[in-house]
């Protein structure tokens, strides 16, 4: 037999090298047993999904004159009608913005690839919050640029230490290309940026002349009041802002939007033509009908509503269950998730295959560190799950710990 005929012909970029499945994806296989309560996944609750509404868009759209025009190719930039709607609804959020700012993207993860590629070099330094969103770090990874972390508390990254990098990185003429933050419900801990933190992140970035990625996918999620103002609206040519649908709407319709500077748009648009041409025209048109009389004015308080009562749950079932062990989580305000340190001495990854056979499944923190990882961490998603199967699958993982603390 001729060897060379059984070897691959494909040679792959040194990039992809680079690239490593979603250990949320491989964790939701293992979710699939029957059975199985699963507080991996950062998915919404579909109860939420505005199924009828959905209904009634597409009926709408394909029955009026923009039924043809739907289903064709679309402008790379979005539907005009959505982008300004972004622009308005920013505006009450005090960042004032030009719909012409705003790109239409297939997810706001399509925005994460976009950014990446367009300020991203081999070697280049960029800075993120520790832990951070595991979507952010597969995007930027493949452009093979240095990934740095910042330490980071309750409240978000510590500006003292943020201060100190930076200075560290001017002397060394190693200036990172932007710090990635999410400050709102973040994604995995739940924390949220105060007043104050955000005032002195933004104070430090000035100073600097560091540029700041701004995710804000949970923004909306808030349970008692709304979290402060966003960066955006504190350092407009400075800080590019990133948004969806999927956390109000749907995940299924792929839409999200990224607010650039100007100088920054048409970069943005030109990596958007090349990876996708646009956004699917039909879905946009679906949203736009969807939210255009304020639909999401009173959709959205019934999320709150779901979630905060979740929320609630899974914190009455942590003190019940995990108090007694010592181990330690987050109190969030808002969003999807709750952050959990495992007592000294455990190792969240090695916990999982326990927990699944107990019939329960999180998400270990490991892959949310760009580096220095902390294995005894891990994340839980409290809006699929009903108060009850929480009960049921906290005191599962209760169980799991007192067995592996040997109590």
């Amino acid at each position: 037999m001729n060897t060379r005929e059984t070897l691959s012909p494909w040679q792959l970029a040194e990039r992809a090298h680079g690239m490593n499945p979603s250990a949320i994806r491989e964790i939701l296989k293992v979710t699939e047993r029957p059975g199985i309560l699963n507080f991996a996944g950062g998915l919404p609750s579909p109860e939420t999904f505005p199924v009828d509404a959905m209904r009634a868009a597409c009926d709408a759209v394909l029955s009026g004159p923009a039924a043809r025009p739907s289903l064709q190719y679309a402008s790379s930039e979005g539907l005009p009608e959505l982008r300004q709607w972004v622009a308005a609804e920013m505006a009450k959020h005090g960042a004032q913005v030009s719909p012409d700012q705003v790109l239409i993207t297939t997810g706001s993860q399509q925005g994460l690839d976009l950014i990446a590629k367009v300020l991203l070099d081999k070697d280049s330094p960029l800075l993120v919050e520790s832990p951070t969103y595991l979507g952010a770090l597969q995007a930027f990874t493949p452009m093979q640029p240095k990934i740095v972390s910042v330490a980071s508390d309750s409240g978000g990254l510590s500006v003292p230490v943020l201060r100190e990098q930076l200075s560290k990185a001017e002397q060394s003429g190693q200036r990172p290309r932007f710090i990635y933050l999410l400050p709102n419900f973040q994604n995995p801990t739940g924390r949220t940026m105060d007043e104050q933190r955000r005032g002195d992140v933004i104070a430090a970035c000035r100073e600097f002349g560091l540029p700041i990625v701004e995710d804000n996918p949970y923004g909306e999620l808030w349970f008692d009041a709304p979290p402060p103002a966003p960066l955006l609206s504190r350092w407009p040519e400075g800080v590019l802002y990133l948004g969806s649908f999927s956390k109000i709407l749907a995940p299924g319709l792929r839409l999200g939007y990224v607010i650039a500077p100007p100088a920054l748009y048409p970069k943005l648009l030109q990596a958007k033509q090349a990876a996708d041409l646009h956004t699917p025209g039909f879905n946009q048109r679906v949203v736009a009908e969807v939210i255009k009389d304020g639909f999401l004015d009173t959709h959205v308080p019934t999320i709150r509503a779901r979630y905060h009562a979740q929320r609630d749950a899974m914190l009455a079932a942590l003190a019940r269950e995990l108090g007694p062990t010592g181990a330690e989580w987050t109190q969030p305000v808002g969003g999807m998730f709750v952050w959990v340190r495992l007592p000294e001495g455990l190792n969240a990854q090695a916990l999982l295959p326990k927990a699944v056979d107990a019939g329960m499944a999180f998400v270990p923190g490991a892959p949310f560190y760009a580096d220095h990882p902390d294995p005894r961490t891990l994340r839980l998603s409290f809006v699929t799950a009903t108060p009850e199967q929480i009960d049921r699958g906290i005191a599962a993982l209760g169980r799991v710990i007192r067995q592996a603390a040997g109590g």
